[in-house]
C-alpha cells in the first residue's frame, strides 16, 4: 500500500487521516499545532516535524488546509512541501482554494518533477468521519489513479474534472449554492416563526416536498434548537462565498443571490460566530 502523508489535522483532516489508518495505510502526519497529531500517533501514524519531512517520507502527500494563504505557506515555506518534493512524488491539495492558487501550486510542484492533483471535497465533519465525502479532482491523471484506493476510503464518490483549476471551481460552485441555501432556510424559518407557525412543521413540510435535501434535514433542527456545534466553520463558508464572488468577477457572471448570502455570512462572522457552525448564520437573520 502507498505511504501517504497528511498535512492539516483540523475538523476534516483528523477524521480523514484516521480513516486512512483504519484502512491499513502507512500514514505520516503533520500539523502546525503539533498536539493535534497525538491522537493519530496513538492510532499508528508517524509524526513529522515539518511538511518537508512528510513529503520526503511518503509516495504522495495529502493536504487539507484552511484557506489559500495556508495552502501557499505550507508549500512555499523554507521547510515546506516544495523543499521535500522530487521526481515522481505526488502532492494532493484537498483544501478549498481559488483556481489561481491551485495553478500556482501545481506549477511549483511540476518544477521539481512532482505530480499535482487538486481534490477539494464536498462534505463536512460527519461525512469526513463516515468516509462519505465527494472528491472533486483535477490535474495529474496518474496521481488520481494511484490515489484511488485512498480516495475510496475517504469518500463515497470521486470525479475527475480535467485540468488543474476545475476542481477548485467546482468546489466554489457547490459551496456558493450551499451558503445561499442556508440563508434561505434561515430566513424562511425566521419568517414562519414570527408568523406563529410551528418550526418543526415547517421542516416537516420542506422534507415532504421538492426542496427536501440532506442539508435542510440536518441543519434545520440545529437552527430551531440554536445549536451551532461546529462541523463546518462559518468563517470558512464566508471565505468560500468570497472566492466564488471573485471568480464571478473574473468570468463576468452576475451572482445576486450569492452576493446577498455573502453579506449575511459576513455579518455573522463580524458578530463573532466565525468559529461556530454555518447554522449560526440564523442568529443574525432572526
Amino acid at each position: 500500500m502507498a505511504r501517504i502523508g497528511f498535512l492539516g489535522l483540523g475538523i476534516m483532516g483528523r477524521a480523514m487521516a484516521a480513516n486512512l489508518l483504519k484502512a491499513g495505510f502507512e500514514v505520516t502526519v503533520w500539523n502546525r499545532s503539533a498536539a493535534k497529531c497525538v491522537p493519530l500517533v496513538a492510532q499508528g501514524a508517524a509524526q513529522a516535524a515539518t511538511p518537508r519531512e512528510v513529503v520526503e517520507a511518503c509516495d504522495f502527500t495529502i493536504a487539507i488546509l484552511a484557506d489559500p494563504a495556508a495552502a501557499r505557506e505550507t508549500v512555499f515555506a523554507a521547510d515546506g512541501v516544495l523543499a521535500g518534493m522530487s521526481a515522481g512524488k505526488g502532492y494532493i491539495d484537498m483544501s478549498t482554494v481559488d483556481d489561481a492558487t491551485a495553478r500556482e501550486i501545481a506549477g511549483a510542484i511540476a518544477s521539481k518533477g512532482g505530480r499535482f492533483l487538486e481534490a477539494p471535497v464536498s462534505g463536512t465533519k460527519k461525512p469526513a468521519e463516515d468516509g462519505t465525502l465527494v472528491i472533486l479532482a483535477a490535474g495529474d491523471q496518474s496521481l488520481y489513479d494511484e490515489a484511488g484506493p485512498a480516495f475510496d476510503k475517504l469518500g463515497k464518490k470521486r470525479v475527475f474534472l480535467g485540468d488543474v483549476g476545475q476542481g477548485a471551481r467546482m468546489k466554489l460552485v457547490v459551496n456558493m449554492i450551499m451558503g445561499s441555501m442556508m440563508v434561505a432556510l434561515s430566513e424562511g424559518l425566521a419568517l414562519g416563526l414570527k408568523g406563529n407557525l410551528d418550526g418543526a412543521k415547517i421542516l416537516e413540510v420542506i422534507e415532504a416536498g421538492a426542496m427536501a435535501c440532506p442539508m435542510f434535514k440536518g441543519k434545520g433542527p440545529m437552527l430551531l434548537n440554536d445549536d451551532a456545534s461546529t462541523s463546518f466553520p462559518l468563517k470558512h463558508m464566508q471565505k468560500d462565498l468570497r472566492l466564488a464572488l471573485a471568480l464571478s468577477e473574473e468570468l463576468g457572471q452576475s451572482l445576486q443571490a450569492a452576493s446577498a448570502a455573502n453579506e449575511v455570512f459576513k455579518r455573522a462572522n463580524i458578530a463573532g460566530h466565525g468559529d461556530d457552525d454555518i447554522a449560526a448564520v440564523y442568529r443574525v437573520v432572526r
